[in-house]
């Protein structure tokens, strides 16, 4: 059970990842069986009898010539015999006298495909007679040699008496159609592959919050069904966050007109405690309209550019260090990437005050791979539990026992720092810090 789970694993790593290198091998791996077994069996049944009946052809004229030496004797004879087999059996016929062959025939394994066959036809056209096989130096030919009691014969065969010609129009034949086959099928799938592509870089696009101009569906019917769905799914979305963000816009206004009559008065009010609890209550309903605003607008106002993410968290250092946190950067001096800057600017805020509210010490380090950017933000403060690290992402959520109440935030810090990350194809996750808090980590894709 474990070798066919290790037999398994190395199947999939050995297997082509994409879509395209998939269907590519679904129709190409059945030619090439087929091309194999049909090549097994040409080789295994065809060439091997058209070969041994060719073999015993050239080894049956090779009998008749000795024959007919054997039965005739004298130079006029012989001379006939010569005639005969270079007219009749196209054989070139030779008389070595004063010459003598071995008896031992050399092994099998010495011959070629071909001299096999010919080898073996020869010992049951000759039996208990000693021969030799060679081929010239050009491959022309087969020279075949037979000890004759009195001087040895010498026959020269033209390779094409023992080979057929069919063998190469076989190759050429199964080696262009599964070439023709192969260039139909890579075409044919690129074309196929082109919308899915473009539905997964539209997707994708969409994901990150980039503008997605609507696309003429094509590809296969299901391709075109997927490629319209997508395209109701985004029409849906965008509607959704624009009445979403118009709405909370409006209620946002609303609010503000009559916390600002709320101030005024509070103004004329004598001072007292009365004052200070009514003052500290307003500035909390504004602070929870502002963030509940900028909660609803996230980034979708803000366009995507070309910017220099160092530069962007050195700013977001600064102004924190102009504000008396003790904090400390590491970042590559350029980072290029597109995003929105405003949106990470105020995700990178949230999480330096949110940590400078229970840190004393805060620290950024930023890191650049080849094909993500990763950013963490560690500080020294209490940390939080790690049941409760889900939580912290909720709208509105705030830990009252771990971490101080009465700090002035509207639990909103978390949320619209995930929104923006996750708006920019990133993710953001929370662990343990080194320095003995909490760690922010940010991945965004380069």
């Amino acid at each position: 059970m474990i070798k066919f789970q290790i037999g398994i694993d190395i199947l999939k790593r050995i297997l082509p990842r994409t879509l395209f290198g998939r269907s590519l091998l679904i129709v190409v791996l059945p030619i090439i069986m087929l091309q194999v077994l049909v090549t097994y069996i040409f080789y295994e049944r065809h060439w091997d009898n058209v070969a041994r009946r060719l073999a015993q052809g050239v080894s049956g004229e090779v009998a008749a010539v000795i024959s007919l030496t054997d039965r005739f004797s004298g130079k006029e004879a012989e001379a006939l015999i010569l005639a005969v087999a270079r007219d009749q059996m196209r054989l070139s016929v030779t008389f070595e006298p004063d010459q003598s062959l071995s008896i031992a025939s050399p092994p099998q394994y010495a011959y070629s495909f071909l001299e096999q066959h010919l080898a073996r036809a020869l010992r049951e056209s000759l039996p208990g007679r000693a021969f030799t096989l060679k081929t010239n130096d050009l491959l022309e030919s087969v020279i075949v040699q037979v000890q004759l009691p009195d001087n040895v014969l010498q026959v020269i065969v033209r390779d094409k008496r023992l080979f057929s010609s069919t063998t190469y129009i076989f190759v050429m034949w199964m080696i262009g159609i599964s070439l023709a086959l192969l260039g139909i099928a890579i075409v044919f799938l690129r074309n196929q592959m082109k919308p899915i592509k473009q539905l997964s870089l539209a997707a994708e696009k969409f994901g990150k919050g980039h503008q997605v101009e609507d696309f003429k569906p094509s590809g296969a019917q299901e391709i075109r069904l997927a490629s319209r769905a997508f395209h109701e799914m985004k029409h849906r979305i965008s509607r959704q966050i624009t009445q979403r963000t118009e709405m909370l816009a409006g209620v946002s206004h609303d609010l503000r007109t009559p916390l600002t009559r709320m101030k005024l008065q509070l103004e004329m009010m004598p001072q007292g405690d009365a004052r200070r609890n009514l003052q500290s209550d307003v500035e909390d309903m504004k602070n929870m309209v502002e963030g509940y605003l900028s909660f609803a607008k996230g980034q979708v106002a803000e366009a995507v550019a070309s910017v220099n993410l160092a530069d962007l968290i050195n700013d977001v250092t600064d102004n924190a260090r102009r504000q008396g946190v003790n904090i400390s950067l590491s970042t590559p001096d350029a980072i290029p990437t597109s995003m929105r800057p405003n949106s990470i600017k105020r995700c990178l805020t949230n999480l330096v005050e949110n940590a400078h509210r229970y840190a004393q010490n805060i620290s950024i380090n930023v890191q650049l791979t080849n094909d993500q950017i990763i950013v963490c933000v560690d500080d020294d403060g209490p940390g939080i539990p790690r049941d409760r690290r889900v939580d912290v992402f909720k709208p509105f959520y705030r830990l009252d026992t771990s971490r101080n109440s009465e700090t002035g935030g509207s639990g909103l810090g978390m949320t619209i720092a995930r929104d923006v990350v996750h708006g920019h194809g990133g993710q953001i996750s929370l662990s343990d810090s080194p320095m003995g808090g909490l760690r922010v980590e940010l991945l965004f894709p380069c």
